[in-house]
């Protein structure tokens, strides 16, 4: 009996000391980690722009997928606007409107890119480089910081039209100019441009343009290293010129080119977005997906 009592005593004396044995083994959590863990504030990030950013044809859908729950994505971008046209139709004053309730959120971060339709050549849209473009810019700047968002100002996507194997940069200068207000505004930048750029001539005409929305035409494509131009698309029926008149309701028709993105391209570039956001504005780190 007394020889039974101690084989028993043993026994759990044993097995508490492996379960203690086996709780050594197991990860530690840190404070940090529990911090971490808990659910973050809520934060917002609206995006206003171009149809480079807009939905179904901008990386703006692609960015909006890798950020964590607790951020509120909001794509205010359209296509075919400026930094004109975007405020003169009335699209920048609905975007003031939405930061009236910052108070829902710990913070309103406002990514503002355009360039693309700024350049010369189109009517109702172009600005001056010089004395218009960094003007609307800064005042979109000075706009959020009033209502008490923070912007985060981005230089335009690359195209991806290609000669001799080299990407052609025709969004440079406008690029710099926006680099250029950054700095005299102290507010962030990401440099998409220049980033786009390195990535698209790495990878190379042909893979470059599985990126767009559409398969490449019979004929097209940059696989020869020089693009050959995309099929210009049939003009819609219109009695306005105002690109406000024509705004898509519902996604048109996929269709190739070297400016808009399909969904590859979408998730490649957003998550470029994600990565520069992240290193621009260290306190988001939290609210992007790894």
């Amino acid at each position: 009996m007394k020889n039974s009592i101690i084989n028993t005593m043993c026994n759990k004396t044993l097995m508490c000391l492996l379960l203690f044995a086996a709780s050594l083994l197991l990860p530690r959590v840190s404070s940090a980690q529990k911090a971490s863990s808990a659910a973050l504030p809520p934060v917002r990030i609206i995006l206003v722009g171009d149809s480079t950013m807009a939905l179904y044809n901008g990386w703006g859908p692609g960015f909006c997928a890798d950020v964590a729950r607790e951020v509120t994505c909001v794509n205010m971008a359209k296509n075919g606007r400026s930094s004109g046209s975007y405020r003169a139709e009335g699209l920048w004053a609905k975007v003031m409107e939405a930061l009236k309730h910052n108070q829902d959120y710990k913070a309103t971060y406002v990514l503002i890119q355009f360039g693309h339709n700024d350049q010369p050549g189109k009517p109702g849209r172009s600005t001056d480089l010089a004395t218009e473009f960094p003007v609307n810019m800064k005042r979109y700047v000075d706009e959020v910081i009033a209502a008490g968002g923070t912007p985060v100002l981005i230089t335009p996507l690359t195209r991806r039209t290609f000669k001799d194997g080299k990407l052609v940069d025709g969004l440079g200068p406008w690029a710099d100019a926006v680099k250029q207000v950054a700095a005299t505004a102290h507010v962030h930048v990401l440099d998409l441009h220049a980033d786009s750029m390195s990535a698209v001539q790495k990878m190379g005409p042909a893979e470059a343009d599985t990126l767009a929305q559409a398969p490449v035409p019979a004929g097209g494509g940059s696989a020869s290293g020089t693009s050959i131009p995309a099929p210009t698309p049939s003009p819609t029926p219109q009695t306005t010129s105002s690109v406000a008149e024509t705004e898509r309701t519902t996604p048109a028709a996929p269709r190739f080119d070297y400016t808009h993105l399909g969904e590859k391209g979408a998730a490649f570039f957003g998550r470029m977005i994600a990565t520069e956001l992240t290193q621009a504005v260290p306190e988001l780190q939290p609210y992007i997906k790894q």
